[in-house]
């Protein structure tokens, strides 16, 4: 079905079994001093074993003392870290994959606590917007330093039996600081001229091509455009695709093998790593830019999630590896699945960004995808339902997945929902601008209940007698406050459900959280003048900073956000309001008010099955969440019974 994506290549002396590549991620799975240990092993042996061709490492940093991402990161600047490598490729080797070694150093995007308490280094000594760490420029004896010390990862990751490298010049690291002038401003050899600026990157080509020789593989990935213009810088002061295709060629003649085509720093991160807004193919152009000046083989991602969007980048000649990280992540056996031709049983990534979120703790987890980055805990699901019955209650997130979990064990499992379709509060989710990619999710846990012959009863009301379905929780309406209940307040339930239709109305929304500024959204959508107020003292508390920058990118001109405004009353034509600030009453006018002031679980329902055998209250039934709260609470529930 797909022959260009399950067709072998080439890379130097290494041949790739298909065009799959999972691209470099951060897992924060590193042993504390950078060593590969077992979740390591068991992350990438979990995607070798799912049928991914190329394995790319998540940044391993050359230099532990000054060069660390982060306090799990893989370094490999010591000999004793060789054996832990050895390990890891045998076990993807067993498999039939290759793994190339993302080596780096993250320059002025790194963290000084991570780093010995000192100042990061870079080529000027400008501090990143985003990190705001304080920060060095480099003198030539650190460059010459740093460069040898990119060479001698190389080199141990060759004597670890690896099948090549991955040169991480991309999203603003230290190698993309001296390609970019906006970070580049020196004036010696390595500052000034695209040559120059390139140079540092050129030498350690060079000296890993001296080191391990003509047949060992050298990759290298760039931004091929920072998108400076993003977060309101000029686009040129960056690197953009004409200059990309310029470096590109320098670093061919230098001795890379491949170009591996990304995009985005960390000040425009959203480019990089991308919310759900950003659509399949978006960047595929950057590759084709590429393509048309450099002859060794080319790895582009692009928020790649279809096998046959992948196939058609690959027909087109556009790229000749299709790569991915958090689709991978999300589903290791997306590979299999394709070439199987089990399209509708791959999970695919809805971009929801909790693992960029949980990264940062660093205790990373995928929000739909329980057994992500758990693969030595979650290692063996055991097959001892004998055929016992088994009743879900609930047909959300968390109630297909431990319907999924259950019936994989053996257990007859019976999934009872009172509404008329499956997929609970997505459903709803899934109704803002932008957010179509949550139901995939949905589509997906639906297909599983068929697949794995779960009996599925909707339209079922609840009762302990008929253990029957139930909604798992209830939007918060504070029913202390005046005007509450007139007929023109509605609920962003009600509204994203479609129960009440709002167009050309002036309306305020209650409550700045991610689902009051989605439906705000999606009421401006509707052709409504919007504005919305919360008592917080700031928007989307809780919610990952990168999601909150995409709908206020979108959001922000157009509906003002009126935060530490505690609401009062409700009165015919008007909302009042006390500013918590100055303590003065505000009057906002409108002709509907859409409350969005949270949720809250149904205990006292989920309260009368506690008598029953087995019981299993889960996910946002517990507490209101997201979806990596419903599905990693519903896997675990299952896993254990």
């Amino acid at each position: 079905m797909y022959e260009k994506l399950f067709s072998p290549m080439k890379i130097n002396s290494v041949t790739v079994k298909n065009r799959i590549v999972f691209e470099p991620m951060g897992n924060s799975l590193a042993e504390l001093d950078g060593a590969c240990g077992d979740k390591q092993i068991a992350f990438y042996g979990a995607r070798a074993r799912g049928g991914v061709g190329l394995i790319m490492s998540e940044a391993c940093s050359v230099d532990s003392k000054r060069g660390r991402g982060n306090i799990k990161n893989l370094c490999i600047d010591r000999d004793e870290l060789i054996p832990g490598y050895e390990k890891l490729a045998e076990e993807v080797h067993k498999y039939g994959s290759i793994f190339f070694l993302e080596i780096y150093h993250p320059g002025a995007e790194g963290h000084c606590d991570d780093n010995g308490g000192l100042p990061m280094m870079s080529p000027s000594g400008i501090e990143n917007g985003m990190t705001h760490e304080p920060v060095v420029k480099m003198t030539p004896e650190e460059i010459k330093m740093e460069i040898q010390y990119f060479i001698d990862g190389a080199v141990r990751a060759q004597k670890a039996g690896l099948d090549g490298v991955v040169i991480h010049a991309a999203h603003g690291y230290l190698i993309n600081q001296f390609l970019s002038s906006h970070t580049n401003k020196r004036t010696d050899e390595y500052g000034g001229s695209e040559e120059n600026r390139a140079r540092f990157c050129v030498e350690i080509i060079e000296g890993i091509r001296k080191a391990c020789g003509p047949d060992y593989p050298i990759a290298v990935r760039i931004s091929a455009d920072e998108y400076l213009d993003y977060c309101g810088f000029p686009k040129e002061e960056g690197i953009t695709i004409d200059l990309a295709k310029n470096f590109s060629k320098m670093f061919v003649e230098a001795g890379a093998d491949m170009i591996d085509v990304s995009s985005g720093n960390y000040e425009s991160m959203n480019t990089a790593w991308e919310p759900t807004s950003f659509d399949q193919g978006w960047k595929s152009h950057l590759v084709r830019e590429i393509r048309k000046v450099v002859n060794v083989p080319l790895s582009c991602v692009s928020v790649i999630r279809d096998p046959a969007y992948a196939e058609e980048l690959l027909q087109e000649g556009a790229t000749d590896f299709v790569g991915s990280a958090r689709q991978h992540l999300a589903d290791p056996d997306w590979s299999a699945k394709a070439e199987q031709g089990r399209e509708k049983e791959i999970r695919k990534c809805v971009s929801c960004l909790n693992c960029m979120k949980t990264l940062i703790i660093p205790d990373m987890r995928c929000a739909i995808n329980a057994e992500a980055c758990m693969e030595t805990e979650y290692c063996e699901l055991r097959k001892d339902g004998d055929g016992k019955t088994v009743v879900v209650i609930g047909g959300g997130p968390a109630g297909m997945e431990a319907a999924r979990v259950l019936s994989l064990r053996g257990f007859k499992v019976v999934l009872i929902e009172k509404d008329s379709k499956l997929g609970g509060q997505l459903n709803l989710a899934s109704v803002p601008p932008m957010k179509e990619k949550l139901k995939t999710f949905i589509s997906y846990l639906s297909e599983q209940m068929e697949l794995l012959g779960v009996e599925v009863l909707l339209d079922t009301e609840a009762s302990v007698e008929l253990v029957s379905g139930y909604d798992p929780y209830d939007p918060v309406v504070p029913k202390s406050i005046s005007g509450i209940d007139k007929d023109f307040v509605y609920t962003s339930t009600q509204v994203l459900n479609g129960s009440v239709s709002l167009k050309d109305k002036k309306v305020v929304v209650v409550g700045c959280g991610m689902n009051g500024l989605e439906t705000a959204e999606y009421l401006v959508a509707e052709g409504n003048t919007v504005s919305s107020y919360d008592m917080l003292p700031q928007v989307a508390t809780g919610e990952h900073f990168q999601n909150i920058i995409d709908i206020e990118m979108r959001i922000g001109p157009v509906v003002p956000q009126n935060t530490n405004h505690k609401l009062l009353s409700i009165e015919d034509g008007k909302v009042i309001f006390e500013n918590l600030e100055n303590n003065e009453t505000v009057e906002a006018e409108c002709d509907n008010v859409v409350l969005s002031m949270g949720m809250r679980p149904k205990v006292e329902f989920a309260e009368q099955f506690s008598e029953m055998p087995n019981y299993r209250v889960i996910g946002t039934n517990v507490k209101y969440g997201s979806i990596a709260l419903a599905v990693s609470d519903a896997y675990k529930a299952a896993y254990e019974l």
